[in-house]
């Protein structure tokens, strides 16, 4: 049959030959296929792999969009293999410098023994992380990333924070942070590149109030079990993020299609038969893809030489971890080729490639729905059984894995159909619209294919943010703290009276501090109670303070200096509650924290204290006791006291914050320093947000893209075509107007569908994790409208190579 034409039945509507235009197979007299062996299929893919190679100009620049079009999705799918490593990487350097199974408050000092203290602390809304190190012996156990512990007075840092400490506008944070910097943490001591940790040393004392103390590095406690919410969003989450970037490698292998059917009707006419072309069809996407691949690792391996220069919510990683797993990349290395050919091989079975020309009928073969329909409907086969399961193992993962996945191809497969559904029912309309809707009416395959990826990306966002809403609402607890009664909050351990009232003045005297709420808290014992360990005799709180702190910890009316009030039992008191009006309570107390019996100091609380309901303070507790005030006890009387400061700064000082952290650290060297919010979220769920946050990023500069290399390939197709009409007077704007109004449509169509699609997901997601069901339509707004502006920046972005191409310039031809 080589060099023969396949006649077209008679019956058929009436034909048009266009070079470069594709048709359905005419379904009479198929062309009978012969068997053909290895070596065939090898010769004709090496045949198809020249032809791309040694093609001429144009079959180079289809090739070299392809590779990039396929490198930009090999790039982040390396990525993607890359980030089991690199977790376990930034994982295994945490557990070995971590001391969460290695303390203990039993452990006798020795030659081998480390006081511990923390000394954390955030300048300009970033995080500090500090260790304050004593050594009790000879041998004391070194951190990872350390060669010795630094003396007191030195500290080791980190580069990152030797850098910050550097910069000229941390004049604060080095009055801080103020001792001699000896060294630098290495990498093994470090969760990534860009992280802010000091090590510094102090004497044995200074950190002697907390107890802590250890023998050696090193955690392997296993990790928490995730809640099955925040698993079914990691699930999901991947699914989304890599599902559009398998979606545009297929779409980028069959770039240039309407000039390789030109091409391959020129090798029907020297006697090649239709199967033969398809095969060297083929073996040109192959070279696409294997040069993709290569396109694909160098990417790759810019982005893992610049990923220690990024920092993304306190979060950096070091380049060494960013190692792609061997079998993953394997199976990409093979999976990738194997794809452009199916996909090529795919794409021609329904294209009539003759001697003479590529022949498309008058009226194209309509698509088919019902198979489109049976991927959605499979995934939902696949999740609706698991509704109402108490527990999802590795098997049900993999199940809502598979769901998703035929879920969001449905939606993928259904655009298709859908444009060419509608755009068949436009009719008259001006110039521009009649132009685009035409050439939709004649091929919208690429049209279609050019938006799928951002369709799938929209549709999982849309189900994504209806679980984190859910998510969000469970991993989020209110902390009872109140920030419009006080800004910040802060602790300090004190030894006597006179350092509990200097520690208050020295807040009340900082820079952009407006007001200094300072409560001095100390112990009192019953000195009635008859048992015989010190241990078990029933212990209260004394809380001195003036007038407006102690109307902050309870509802008091009249106050004046030298009054004393006794608090309503506390929620967590029980009948041992003996800070009653007339109680004699003891004030002496050892250094084991526990009264001294032996030698009381005994006080009367008055009996004309009044007794005042127990006020939730800003900080969020509720404290129960004796309130005084500083003319009705002297603080010095005392034992084990501490200070709370609730400070109100104020905003005409951006730098008040960082004032007052800095009181905090010449008060205490383990500094206490918090700022009041009303809700706090959980670590893990954090961790997750910002996961997903950096792949969904990579996923939208990808789809962003290849989106751009997807408009240029249309464009390059259409040169011809946009230069002749241009020949003959079509005014430029009326041909850009077209070129918006042909991207436009299928937009708002797959726009549409990815708002059903991801809904429908989002709900029975939520059905599964058992959370009520809600839609947040700001979410879905919010996604809609950045896949929406994606499209049109790509299409902003494709005008100025449009123009170039519409000049008479472009009939010219090899």
């Amino acid at each position: 049959m080589n060099g023969k034409v396949t006649p077209l039945p008679r019956a058929q509507a009436r034909t048009e030959r266009h070079g470069g235009e594709a048709a359905p197979v005419p379904p009479d007299r198929p062309e009978r296929r012969e068997r053909v062996g290895p070596a065939r299929w090898a010769a004709d893919l090496a045949t198809g792999v020249r032809f791309a190679v040694v093609g001429g100009r144009e079959s180079w620049a289809r090739t070299l969009l392809t590779a990039v079009g396929v490198g930009l999705g090999v790039a982040l799918l390396l990525l993607a293999t890359a980030v089991p490593h690199l977790l376990s990487a930034r994982e295994d350097r945490n557990n070995a410098r971590s001391f969460g199974s290695s303390y203990s408050n039993d452990l006798k000092p020795g030659p081998h023994s480390l006081r511990l203290g923390w000394g954390d602390t955030t300048f300009h809304g970033t995080d500090i992380s500090g260790l304050l190190l004593a050594p009790e012996g000879d041998k004391p156990p070194v951190p990872p990333g350390l060669d010795r512990i630094p003396a007191p007075g030195e500290m080791v840092v980190s580069p990152a924070l030797k850098e910050l400490l550097a910069a000229g506008d941390s004049g604060l944070l080095r009055q801080r942070l103020d001792d001699k910097i000896v060294g630098t943490i290495g990498d093994e001591g470090l969760s990534g590149p860009n992280e802010l940790r000091y090590y510094a040393g102090v004497d044995p004392e200074a950190i002697a109030e907390t107890g802590l103390r250890l023998d050696h590095w090193g955690n392997n406690s296993p990790p928490d079990e995730l809640d099955p919410l925040l698993l079914m969003l990691i699930v999901v989450g991947c699914v989304v993020l890599l599902l559009p970037v398998v979606i545009f490698i297929a779409t980028a292998v069959r770039f240039g299609g309407e000039r390789r059917d030109r091409r391959l009707a020129a090798l029907r006419l020297v006697g090649a038969d239709s199967h033969m072309t398809r095969r060297i069809a083929a073996g040109e996407a192959l070279a696409g893809a294997v040069l993709g691949l290569a396109v694909g690792w160098g990417v790759f391996l810019l982005v893992r030489q610049l990923v220690e220069g990024v920092t993304v919510f306190d979060t950096s990683f070091f380049a060494s971890d960013l190692k792609p797993s061997p079998a993953l990349a394997t199976l990409i290395a093979l999976a990738v080729p194997a794809c452009a050919v199916v996909v090529t091989l795919f794409a021609l079975r329904g294209i009539a490639i003759e001697p003479l020309g590529v022949v498309r009928s008058a009226t194209p073969k309509r698509r088919r729905l019902w198979w489109r329909l049976v991927l959605p409907l499979l995934g939902l086969a696949l999740l609706l059984p698991l509704i109402g399961q108490s527990g999802h193992g590795a098997d049900a993962t993999y199940q809502v894995a598979a769901g998703a996945v035929l879920m969001l191809v449905g939606i993928t497969a259904l655009l298709p159909w859908l444009v060419e559904a509608v755009v068949q029912r436009f009719g008259s309309g001006p110039v521009p619209w009649q132009l685009a809707t035409r050439r939709l009416q004649l091929s919208s395959g690429s049209a279609s294919r050019a938006v799928s990826g951002i369709t799938v990306a929209v549709a999982g966002a849309i189900a994504i943010q209806m679980l984190f809403a859910a998510a969000r609402h469970d991993n989020t607890s209110s902390t009872g703290q109140d920030p419009t009664r006080a800004d910040v909050s802060a602790q300090v351990a004190v030894d006597t009276g006179a350092q509990a009232r200097d520690a208050i003045a020295r807040y009340a005297h900082t820079k952009g501090v407006r007001q200094a709420l300072g409560l001095t808290e100390g112990l009192v014992a019953d000195s009635r109670s008859k048992v015989k360990d010190p241990g078990d005799v029933p212990v209260g709180t004394l809380m001195v303070g003036d007038c407006a702190t102690l109307k902050e910890f309870a509802r008091i009316g009249d106050c004046r200096d030298g009054d004393i009030f006794v608090t309503e039992p506390g929620e967590y008191d029980d009948e041992t509650y003996f800070t009653k009006p007339g109680a004699r309570v003891n004030l002496s107390f050892g250094k084991d924290y526990n009264p001294d019996r032996a030698k009381p100091r005994l006080w009367t609380i008055p009996k004309s204290a009044p007794v005042v309901p127990i006020r939730q303070d800003p900080a969020g507790g509720k404290r129960s006791g004796i309130l005084a005030t500083p003319g009705a006890f002297d603080i010095a009387g005392l034992d084990h006291a501490s200070v709370e400061v609730l400070l109100r700064l104020d905003p005409k000082v951006p730098e008040a914050i960082e004032y007052a952290r800095n009181t905090a650290a010449r008060l205490s060297p383990q500094m206490d320093i918090y700022e009041l919010r009303g809700t706090s979220e959980s670590s893990q769920f954090q961790t997750i947000e910002r996961g997903l946050f950096i792949g969904a990023s990579a996923t939208l500069l990808l789809i962003g893209a290849s989106m751009i290399v997807s408009m240029l390939e249309q464009l390059r197709e259409r040169k011809k075509l946009l230069s002749v009409l241009v020949a003959f007077g079509t005014r430029r704007s009326t041909l850009g107007w077209s070129v918006l109004w042909q991207t436009a449509i299928p937009v708002v169509l797959g726009l549409a569908l990815s708002v059903a699609g991801g809904i429908a997901l989002g709900v029975i997601l939520l059905k599964l994790v058992d959370e009520p069901v809600a839609v947040d339509w700001a979410s879905v707004t919010l996604m809609t409208g950045v896949g929406a502006g994606v499209i049109l920046l790509v299409t902003l972005v494709s005008m100025g190579p449009l123009w170039r191409m519409m000049r008479p310039e472009g009939l010219r031809t090899e």
